[in-house]
């Protein structure tokens, strides 16, 4: 709406701009593009995740009333969640989207296994000889499970609660998505308590047995009982291939490479150009020209423009060597606009002796806001002597240039600048009766101008400005003949009190606590960031730097290092609330550790996914692995409290049959829920290099992998442990019968 707005003003603007001789262009740079994309993707993958997640329902329910229910959960929860988001005053984005998008699968899952229960229950309810009321069997299979889905639920999302605690670029990208992945889980809980048990009584009154499960579903029971029963049979070479493959998994994490975040597809990118300092405005139009001319060669690119320099008093102060320019891609795939990003270092490679770094847009604002610098690797180099900082700075830049990876390697104020140094002579001043304070206002009039009246012109008010000609400005012979007025009324000139030399200066300096600042920024390139930080610092470590300066870095790896270390502290924290919630749902130790075995086994699905997408870690990974493990921990808790129902409510010995038997019937649940589950992931992962998912799709990856081996664990690995090592009745029995 904005950019409506401002684009509709401009166009009022344009003919009149016209008789003034200025051509507006409004469309050089239009981050609404990149959002109207981004959130048409996500939406997309909502629906897309949503209609997979109907098909699964269809093919296992195989019945249209049962699969309504279910599929109710998913409008309802993610409409409660967007209330309370907007209630919270938290908007709807793409990040936002992209929390409901994750949640989609799992909304459904508390009302898959209240259904699917129900409707078990029923069929059951059906072959008796004196029949209970429908009433009655749907209040009694929703109690059943409603104690292990409210604790599943929380623990799903106590281990969510770290990723709210993150601080920085970090916590401001990924609250929201957790707020909303929050908020959806626990409207899809309020759903399954109330709404769900009321629509199986309305629509599900009366059927039994006309209800089946569908043929496959019954053939797929009896293979799974069959392999349950010969895994069964060799439990310890089934824990030692479990402990093998989970250690191979984890030794591996430790070499993958890191990175903060994934560059953003928005199909525009910041090129910065840097020259000679010195180099004058002409020459850096110059060089300008020649640069769009040869980057709109391109046909994937729409538009160039150039902006040279930056004003004295604007937040970031750059001299007329610098420029910036606006490169905007025609629309194209996550996957060409890469591509497109090779092809513009390629052309720029082609200007020898000029600096150049290119950067998408978003990527260079969230690396600014982080370091105070538009560079992935920022080394700041501190102390009060000029010469020494630049000294150690150029030490700096030559370290990180000799690195693997390192690119666009530069000093961020260079020195060097031509200047021209007036120092005023005391004594030749006082033989004219000159204070330096009068010399001084007489060169500030001529190089910043002095205000001598106002002009009034209709409403308008102009200031009139003494100030010397730019041309002589930047003249040395013009300089020294500035006229000066001594207080007898003669005329001197600047040199006839005033050695004007020639010499090198800077055009700014930069200041940090105090301190005077040169920092070293350059970019990474053909590896992660993580490895490449830690190797620069290592080769800094055992490098000689003037004594009287410091060094300190700054970037995307810090600030990744910091949000992992809050990440893995308040997670640690939940970590101990979910044990004890754990300790409550199981009844022992024995039945709290089965569960815990789940999570390490979920890891090597996540580690197999991050391998086998370029072994990198991103802070959208870790989030992932995060979420995992909640995910995980969720089919674990309903197994084993089907166990807990089956020996303390039915009776049931607890011995092969029964752990076979309570498997069984998880087994389509479990399979239902991780199915809808991986469905509502999907869109996102296939998607993840497009924009809008660049963040989520590193997630979904992590948790697609690790739901395939955390489920197969809960099939095949969790009951065979639990008929080992599980306690579910009294103390002493269980396990003889067991053996």
């Amino acid at each position: 709406d904005v950019t409506l707005a401002v684009e509709a003003a401009l166009a009022e603007l344009a003919p009149e701009c016209q008789k003034q001789g200025v051509t507006l262009h409004p469309d050089l740079f239009r981050p609404a593009n990149f959002i109207t994309t981004a959130l048409g993707n996500v939406k997309m993958s909502l629906l897309i995740g949503g209609a997979l997640v109907a098909i699964v329902l269809a093919l296992f329910l195989a019945n249209v009333r049962t699969a309504a229910i279910s599929l109710t959960a998913i409008p309802l929860s993610l409409l409660g969640a967007v209330i309370v988001l907007e209630r919270c005053g938290i908007t709807i984005n793409t990040i936002t989207l992209g929390g409901l998008a994750i949640a989609i699968g799992e909304v459904v899952d508390d009302a898959i296994i209240d259904v699917e229960n129900i409707l078990r229950r029923l069929r059951e309810n059906a072959g008796l000889e004196r029949p209970r009321s429908t009433f009655r069997v749907v209040l009694d299979a929703s109690i059943e499970v409603r104690s292990a889905v409210i604790y599943a639920t929380m623990i799903v999302i106590l281990v969510f609660l770290p990723v709210l605690s993150m601080s920085g670029v970090a916590g401001k990208l990924f609250a929201p998505l957790g707020m909303a992945y929050i908020f959806a889980i626990l409207a899809s809980l309020l759903v399954a308590l109330t709404v769900t048990p009321a629509l199986c009584l309305l629509l599900l009154r009366g059927t039994g047995s006309e209800v089946h499960n569908p043929r496959w579903v019954l053939w797929l029971k009896e293979r799974y009982q069959r392999l349950l029963a010969q895994i069964m049979t060799r439990p310890r070479t089934l824990i030692a291939s479990t402990i093998t493959v989970c250690l191979m998994s984890a030794s591996a994490v430790p070499f993958f490479g890191g990175a903060f975040l994934p560059e953003f597809r928005e199909g525009h990118f910041i090129v910065h150009m840097s020259a000679v300092p010195g180099s004058s405005l002409g020459e850096s139009v110059r060089l300008g020209k020649a640069v769009i001319a040869e980057l709109q060669s391109n046909p994937n690119i729409r538009s160039v423009a150039q902006r040279v320099g930056r004003a004295e008093q604007a937040d970031d102060t750059w001299g007329v060597h610098y420029s910036e320019f606006n490169v905007d891609l025609k629309p194209l795939s996550g996957e060409e606009a890469e591509s497109a990003q090779g092809e513009i270092r390629q052309a720029l490679a082609k200007f020898p002796g000029v600096t150049f770094a290119v950067k998408p847009f978003l990527t260079e604002r969230i690396e600014e806001t982080i370091a105070g610098s538009t560079a992935q690797v920022v080394v700041s180099v501190n102390g009060d002597d000029l010469g020494a900082i630049d000294q150690g700075a150029s030490i700096v830049k030559q370290v990180l240039s000799r690195i693997p990876g390192a690119t666009d390697v530069q000093m961020e104020t260079p020195p060097g600048m031509p200047q021209m140094t007036i120092r005023l002579n005391p004594d030749r001043l006082r033989q004219f009766g000159l204070t330096s304070v009068e010399a001084m206002e007489t060169l500030q009039t001529a190089n910043q101008g002095t205000t001598v009246g106002q002009v009034f012109q209709d409403n308008r008010v102009t200031d009139v400005v003494v100030i010397l000609d730019p041309v002589h400005r930047q003249d040395p012979e013009a300089l020294a003949d500035l006229p000066l007025r001594t207080p007898a009324g003669t005329w001197l000139r600047l040199a006839d009190v005033a050695d004007l030399l020639p010499g090198d200066g800077r055009y700014a300096i930069a200041h940090d606590g105090g301190l005077r600042r040169q920092a070293v920024t350059c970019n990474v390139a053909g590896r992660d960031i993580v490895s490449f930080v830690a190797e620069a610092k290592h080769q800094l470590a055992s490098t000689s730097l003037p004594a009287s300066v410091r060094t300190s870095f700054a970037g995307t790896a810090e600030e990744r290092s910091r949000a992992t270390h809050s990440l893995a502290l308040h997670g640690a924290l939940a970590g101990v609330v979910i044990l004890a919630l754990l300790a409550i749902v199981t009844g022992n130790l024995r039945n709290l550790a089965l569960i815990t075995t789940n999570l390490p086994f979920a890891l090597v699905g996540g580690a197999l996914a991050v391998f086998f997408t370029g072994g990198w870690l991103s802070m959208g990974s870790l989030v992932g692995f995060v979420t995992l493990f909640g995910i995980s921990a969720r089919n674990g808790v309903m197994l084993l409290s089907h166990y807990r129902h089956l020996v303390s409510t039915e009776g049931q010995a607890w011995n092969r049959d029964t752990a076979i038997r309570g498997a069984s019937e998880r087994l389509v649940p479990i399979l239902m829920t991780a199915l809808v589950t991986a469905c509502g992931m999907l869109p996102l992962a296939i998607g993840g290099g497009s924009p809008g998912q660049e963040i989520e799709g590193p997630m979904a990856l992590v948790i697609l992998g690790g739901l395939i081996t955390s489920t197969t664990l809960n099939l095949l690995v969790l009951p065979t442990l639990a008929l080992r090592y599980g306690r579910f009745d009294h103390p002493g029995e269980g396990a003889q019968e067991a053996e």
